[in-house]
């Protein structure tokens, strides 16, 4: 039997694949699941396989979504007036477990990275601006990580959008709760001072 055909090792092999999933982590999982009911592993793969034909993106605002529009874009309770730019879909999760924001995004699916060959182009950048041409906005939050990549888009979309006299933001970016100064990284520290707030 070659490796290819060992479907234990097939598995860890494919559960190596994901995001934060080493070659132990798959091993654990592969073996956790070969000691779960087969009905388990069933639901399992029925809902691996179900994931990808269900979802589509929003033709508004590019986030993944199994209706079109999404639930944010079709929420006549949300804030229509204010649109928060994300690098991913996920980064709405995020964002939604404040609590706080209770506006319209849009997902970017991915950052300005020349050294990866991501330039303007391969952004979903195209319906933002028709949405920002054709709708009442008022204000961008460019929501984008504090990267380099993340940096160099939030600098393309203010030159992009400053034109059209609506008001621009970006997210503060700073020391998180709980951290210590002595510990902080002196660009964290400059932004947190750059960024300060009144009490």
């Amino acid at each position: 039997m070659t490796h290819q055909d060992n479907p234990v090792q097939r598995l860890i092999e494919e559960f190596k694949k994901l995001p934060g999933i080493g070659a132990k982590s798959a091993q654990r999982l592969v073996f956790h699941l070969i000691r779960r009911p087969d009905e388990d592993c069933e639901k399992l793969a029925e809902a691996v396989s179900q994931l990808k034909g269900s979802l589509t993106l929003c033709s508004v605002c590019n986030n993944i979504t199994e209706v079109d529009p999404c639930r944010f874009c079709s929420n006549p309770n949300r804030d229509s007036k204010l649109i928060c730019v994300v690098e991913q879909p996920s980064n709405i999760l995020s964002i939604e477990k404040t609590g706080v924001y209770k506006g319209h995004y849009h997902v970017l699916h991915g950052t300005i990275s020349p050294i990866n060959g991501i330039g303007p182009n391969e952004l979903k950048l195209k319906n933002l601006l028709d949405r920002l041409k054709g709708n009442q906005v008022e204000e961008v939050i460019v929501a984008t990580n504090p990267t380099i990549e993340g940096e160099a888009t939030a600098l393309y979309l203010s030159e992009l959008i400053k034109p059209l006299n609506i008001k621009l933001s970006r997210i503060a970016s700073g020391i998180p709760v709980g951290a210590d100064l002595e510990y902080t990284d002196a660009a964290t520290l400059s932004r947190s001072l750059l960024g300060r707030q009144p009490l």
